[in-house]
């Protein structure tokens, strides 16, 4: 219990640093990020222009510790996202843009459908782009997120210099070129790093800007994705069902194995649908455990956690795709009458599964992959069903294995 407590205290002292008040004020951030920015090819002309004078959005840090992805139930995020009402607008939107889709999947290689349901989940069609409660600069954005996480997250200053750099380029200057209040851009929502290096002008007119052009947004998250290893041609995985008795520690996503290779160990298609492709290189993806939604996913579903981490938002996206073809629910339902570990015991999770030699990550309460797969071995060594969910009944038996 002692290790237990040790990393918690480690923990906390982390996040406290991390998320406490900036060593530094906005204006002094300002003028030594000056020589970073320089250095990446940022003129001195620009960074005047774009970063003299800047005050921080107030509204930024609040949000930063508030991401839906990794806070709620994966079947709430999803409920709350892939709505009736959604995916009926959703078809409406792609059949007005018909010959749009088309062209772009088509010379792209990117499944229309796909690019449809990013468009609904990152910006309900575009309908958001006209908010400024939700769409703002995104260089006073980036700047208040960077002085605010000075210390922790890189990628934060490289969007940052990349999103100067598009200044620099045009056509839109410092304040006409708006986002979210993390940076992403446009009807797809894609942060300025991604946007400097697949940024493409779908229609021809000289200029990528994919918050006014629905044509750049695609193009661009067309190319980003296929930037990504998205294959054309592979559907993002597959509903299944398992049989009792499967040993759920082959539910790795660190080794993909053909359909055939689950297919032979009892696992078959919801629905009683035929696998295409029986030697598709796929692995099993669990959510809810043994009595929840079961997967068999492709490398295309890991690309769209290359666009959004989130598994949350991966599946949401790949089950809003199904809609827009006119796909159903979801053949299981999910366990929603689970009831979870809160922060603080999710991090106690963590903290216990590393004192016990099966986890090597970070202690933040972020219980994804390779948490669950930690725990999936500590109840293996128990003999219980290794399914790695997580639950609170989880956090309580490995806080008793520690003591």
């Amino acid at each position: 219990m002692k290790r237990l407590l040790a990393v918690l205290v480690l923990s906390l002292a982390w996040l406290s640093t991390a998320w406490g008040q900036p060593a530094e004020s906005f204006d002094s951030f300002v003028a030594s990020f000056r020589a970073k920015a320089l250095a990446a090819g940022v003129s001195a002309q620009t960074y005047a222009a774009a970063m003299d004078g800047l005050s921080p959005d107030p509204r930024t840090p609040g949000l930063v510790t508030s991401q839906p992805e990794f806070a709620t139930p994966i079947w709430d995020y999803i409920d709350g996202r892939v709505t009736g009402e959604r995916v009926a607008r959703g078809r409406s939107a792609v059949e007005r843009n018909a010959a749009l889709f088309g062209a772009v999947g088509q010379q792209y290689g990117v499944d229309p459908y796909l690019l449809g349901a990013i468009w609904g989940m990152e910006t309900d069609y575009g309908t958001v782009l006209g908010n400024n409660s939700l769409i703002r600069p995104v260089v006073r954005s980036l700047a208040t997120l960077v002085h605010q996480r000075r210390s922790r997250l890189l990628e934060d200053e490289g969007d940052l210099i990349a999103a100067l750099l598009l200044v620099q380029r045009g056509p839109l200057d410092a304040q006409r070129l708006v986002g979210s209040w993390a940076g992403a851009i446009g009807h797809l929502q894609v942060n300025p790093s991604n946007v400097v290096k697949f940024g493409t002008d779908g229609d021809g007119d000289g200029r990528v800007d994919l918050h006014n052009s629905l044509t750049d947004a695609l193009a661009t998250s067309a190319v980003y994705l296929r930037g990504l290893g998205y294959q054309p041609g592979v559907d993002w995985g597959f509903e299944v069902e398992v049989p009792q008795g499967f040993d759920y520690l082959l539910a790795s996503r660190t080794q993909m194995r053909p359909i055939a290779f689950f297919a032979e160990r009892g696992i078959t298609r919801a629905g009683g649908r035929a696998f295409a492709n029986p030697s598709l290189p796929v692995f099993l993806y669990v959510p809810a455990g043994q009595n929840g939604p079961k997967f068999l996913l492709t490398q295309n579903y890991l690309v769209l956690k290359g666009y959004n981490f989130s598994d949350s938002y991966a599946l949401a996206v790949a089950h809003l795709t199904d809609r827009l073809k006119g796909g159903g629910a979801f053949a299981a339902a999910w366990p929603r009458d689970t009831v979870f570990p809160n922060l603080q015991q999710r991090e106690a999770v963590q903290a216990a599964l590393k004192a016990l030699g099966l986890y090597d990550g970070a202690v933040d309460g972020r219980l994804g992959p390779i948490t669950q797969e930690a725990y999936a071995r500590f109840q293996a060594s128990r003999g219980e069903v290794a399914d790695g969910f997580i639950t609170r009944a989880a956090y309580q038996a490995l806080v008793s294995a520690e003591r």
